[in-house]
Parts: structure tokens; sequence; C-alpha cells
């Protein structure tokens, strides 16, 4: 089984991804911890999602490749800023942590969770699913391939079943 998070980092850095804007979020906890301790890239943490695209269209305009990390609750923090990637053609790559899946517990994770694929692709984002943890290296490449070679936004949904499921209480 590969070690999904190592593998979408190493696709980050062959696709020279830069700068990595972030909401802390425990599914993508590793993956950040290695975006941060890379000299080459610049993590940057984000006080909510809606941030994000403006940051890396930021990026963009100076040259540089960006990422955006976040769960799928955020998605719906930022439908008018994701969607300016499709007005403005500039890349938004997407990495985002699903809630609201197989084995969630917290009912006020599954709106967003469930409603995430169809607000992005109605925004005009592409839409990837990463269910098997041997295909995070080839669907990160992809999506990163799109996104900056089609300056196009496209989002990455990583299965909750890949994350592992969260449990309070117990």
């Amino acid at each position: 089984m590969t070690d999904w998070p190592d593998a979408i980092y190493g696709e980050l850095k062959s696709a020279d991804v830069r700068q990595i804007a972030y909401v802390p979020d425990a599914g993508h906890s590793r993956l950040i911890g290695r975006c941060r301790g890379d000299a080459d890239m610049r993590a940057i943490p984000l006080t909510n999602e809606m941030e994000g695209p403006a940051v890396l269209a930021g990026a963009w305009l100076g040259g540089q490749r960006g990422a955006l990390l976040m769960q799928s609750s955020g998605v719906g923090n930022c439908p008018n800023m994701i969607a300016t990637s499709v007005t403005c053609r500039f890349p938004l790559l997407m990495l985002i942590t699903m809630r609201g899946e197989f084995g969630e517990f917290n009912p006020w994770q599954l709106p967003m969770g469930q409603s995430a694929r169809p607000l992005l692709e109605q925004m005009g984002t592409i839409v990837y699913r990463l269910d098997d943890p041997d295909d995070a290296a080839s669907t990160v490449a992809a999506a990163a391939n799109l996104a900056f070679e089609g300056l196009t936004p496209v989002a990455v949904l990583i299965a909750q079943k890949l994350i592992g499921t969260k449990s309070f209480g117990k």
C-alpha cells in the first residue's frame, strides 16, 4: 500500500509547486508537515479557506505554482473565490480531504461532505477523486498538469476511507 501523503508530496515537488496554502487539518497533517519542512516550499497557514485562491492567484502572478490544502467543510466557505480561477484563467490546484463520508460520526460534516463535488463542479472546477492510496501519485500528477497547463481549477477529493475516521468521546 502506498503512503499517500508522501506520494502527493512527491508529485507536488515534481510539479514545481512552491507555495502551499492550507487550513490546518488532521487529514492533511503529514503532508503539511512535509511541506513546512521543505526549504524550497513556502507553507502559508490561512485563517479560512476563502483566502486560499487569492494567495495562489498571487503566487501565479509572481511566477510560482501553488496548491491549496483544505477539508471538504471548507469548500462551502469559498465558492466566489474558487470561481475567480475560471473567470481570471489562473490555475487552482486543490487537495481536499473529505468528511461526511464513510464512518463519519459528526452530523455537522454531512452537508458539505455530500455537496462538495457538485458545488465544485457547478463553479467550473474539474474534480478527481482519490479512493485508492496506490493512485495518489498519478491522480495528483494528472490534476497538477491540468491545472497548470490548462489554467483551470482542479480539485482532488481525498476519500475519508484514506484519511481515516475521527472519533471523539471514546
